[in-house]
């Protein structure tokens, strides 16, 4: 009887769910592998979903391949779930499918393990099927820079992942040829001003910049508010109460460090000789000696009470802040295709600016952080921070810091403006030592 209540009991139910995971993973990768399937199926003759094999306008094309990527997401995080879990419990490939297999499935294979066998290849195949860069689309304002800037000294990164013979076929024409290149481009912008389809491409590029420097605003809105809000209400509905909670049933100390102690005695100290002072001057009613100790009492409780309040605040800070980080990686690590868009239209704002503006933002930038009045910058910040999480503000650490990672980060900076700067706008370079003279 007792072992039929823990198999039927809430405990033995939630063991039956965990112990399934890797069979429930499995299932929801693979519905979503045919959810792929049927919309290749339905939409593109079985191809990849891709421009190449349909005829759509981008709207359509646009919501098409919005499902693709969040079923292709689905199976990424069902498949990272499911190797978890499969190397603690064991795969139960005996079971029978949700959903059917595909058509072309022998007859004679229909049994546990070949069903879950085929469950895998259907999820591998069409993750290989779209791990090719071709099945996304390059963001704009990266076609945007290829267009303005010359392609010597871009990263693969920087050009979107276009490195073909053409763009260097390209590169090649121009240097070699008869007539100046700023001719050459006078020429073509001539032409491009006769053409008549000139005004639709126009319009056509102006509505997807638009689109795009709409997404990355609201992409750098969606960073700053949405771990703010998480670490809000984390903080005031969840930590806090369990904090309060652990803190008052354990006795919690009300100090968290030897610092806080000392500040608080000191303001104690205060208070008790303004009170002494302000006695002899008359400014105080004459009062006796145990009526001073009585406030000095007083007063010691409502310190304890208020450093009580900041040490249980500051543990709420470090958890409510982990919670904030793991936020924002999950929205980096999640929006991928908006994390372009946001660098594309950086680098588009970053290489619009004029050469004084830029070498102007390059000297903001050093003098701020590496420069000569930046340490006490840097220590204000880290005393914040320690006071944030409730940590010792520990001198020797801040020196240590001040000392060495200003330096790194001021060569880290010197390195790319000789490695990258100096051959994307060399003028900048010059305009930048100029100035800094």
């Amino acid at each position: 009887m007792t072992n039929f209540s823990r198999q039927t009991g809430p405990f033995g139910k939630l063991r039956r769910w965990v112990t399934k995971t890797p069979d429930r993973s499995l299932d929801k990768a693979y519905g979503a592998a045919l959810k792929i399937r049927q919309i290749e199926v339905d939409h593109f003759g079985g191809q990849l979903v891709s421009k190449d094999y349909g005829n759509y306008s981008r709207s359509a094309y646009r919501l098409l391949q919005k499902d693709l990527t969040k079923y292709l997401g689905v199976i990424k995080r069902q498949m990272t779930a499911f190797k978890a879990s499969s190397a603690v419990f064991p795969v139960n490939d005996t079971g029978q499918l949700d959903t059917p297999l595909p058509d072309d499935t022998p007859v004679n294979q229909i049994s546990g393990p070949a069903i879950f066998f085929s469950k895998l290849q259907l999820v591998d195949e069409t993750l290989e099927r779209y791990q090719q860069p071709s099945a996304f689309a390059t963001p704009a304002f990266a076609l945007n820079q290829l267009q303005t800037r010359p392609l010597t000294g871009l990263s693969k990164s920087e050009t979107g992942g276009i490195t073909t013979e053409d763009t260097a076929n390209e590169a090649l024409t121009s240097r070699s040829s008869v007539l100046p290149r700023s001719i050459l481009r006078t020429v073509d912008r001539i032409k491009q001003d006769l053409d008549p389809d000139a005004e639709t491409e126009v319009v056509r590029n102006f509505r997807m910049s638009k689109t795009q420097t709409t997404v990355a605003i609201t992409f750098v809105l969606q960073l700053v508010i949405i771990p703010l809000l998480a670490q809000y209400l984390s903080k005031n509905f969840i930590v806090r109460p369990i904090v309060a909670q652990v803190r008052s049933d354990t006795q919690a100390e009300v100090f968290l460090n030897a610092e806080m102690e000392e500040e608080a005695l000191h303001e104690l100290q205060q208070y008790e000789e303004r009170l002494r002072f302000e006695v002899l001057l008359g400014k105080t009613p004459e009062i006796g000696e145990q009526d001073i100790e009585n406030r000095v009492k007083q007063k010691a409780l409502f310190i304890e009470e208020e450093y009580r309040d900041r040490s249980a605040d500051a543990v709420n800070n470090v958890f409510a802040d982990a919670i904030a980080v793991i936020t924002f990686s999950l929205l980096l690590t999640n929006c991928k295709q908006k994390v372009a868009t946001l660098k594309a239209f950086i680098d588009e704002i970053v290489y619009g600016l004029s050469d004084s503006a830029k070498a102007f933002l390059i000297i903001l930038f050093t003098d701020t952080f590496v420069g000569f009045h930046s340490p006490h910058g840097w220590e204000v910040l880290l005393e914040g921070f320690a006071n944030h999480l409730g940590l010792p503000a520990n001198r020797n650490f801040i020196f240590l810091f001040i000392a060495t990672f200003p330096v790194i980060l001021d060569t880290v900076f010197k390195y790319w403006i000789f490695r990258y700067l100096n051959r994307i706008s060399p003028s900048a370079v010059a305009t930048y030592k100029n100035m800094n003279e």
